[in-house]
């Protein structure tokens, strides 16, 4: 299994089995990452500019994969945990409170490496911490914790408080 520097599981055997497409890729199969960052990869920008930035990966005589591509980032952008499908509830008004989902990074370098593919995807907390402490994985067939689901219903109910209507008249014979 895969492992961060500091030997803990990221809960996969092979991070590209989790990843999407690229981030950097257009809806046009363009690569987005030459056209905008041209100097943070100058040789890899030619040769993108050289085939009208098409990205090799997509191109069907290539024979590249994610895992071939110097600048592959893959991010996962649904709000819900990928182990226990808890979805995320953020508070508008509570920035310190502490977020039910925490991104979670499958890739790291190896041997003093430098990280050289982002892939990420979203844990709850919970399960974010059961990935990296035992051998659990990403892809068991796992329940929202209970502490997880009590978190979620307590930020729903403030959140209906919230909503609540209380006119002026209630709000001034509150207060005297």
């Amino acid at each position: 299994m895969e492992k961060t520097p500091q030997g803990t599981s990221v809960g996969v055997d092979d991070p590209y089995d989790f990843a999407g497409v690229c981030d950097s890729l257009t809806g046009e199969g363009q690569c987005r990452y030459a056209l905008e960052h041209a100097g943070h990869g100058p040789e890899f920008a030619r040769e993108r500019a050289a085939d009208d930035y098409e990205c090799p990966v997509v191109d069907p005589e290539s024979d590249w994969t994610w895992a071939d591509c110097p600048h592959f980032r893959s991010r996962n952008r649904d709000r819900e945990c990928v182990r226990c499908g808890l979805e995320a509830k953020r508070m508008a008004h509570h920035d310190d409170e502490r977020p039910l989902l925490e991104e979670h990074h499958l890739s790291y370098g190896r041997d003093g490496e430098t990280l050289s593919h982002e892939i990420t995807v979203y844990l709850c907390r919970w399960c974010h911490a059961k990935v990296h402490d035992s051998w659990a994985r990403i892809t068991d067939d796992a329940a929202p914790d209970p502490e997880a689901i009590a978190a979620l219903e307590g930020r729903r109910s403030r959140e209906q408080s919230e909503l609540g209507f209380e006119s002026a008249a209630e709000r001034y014979d509150s207060e005297r």
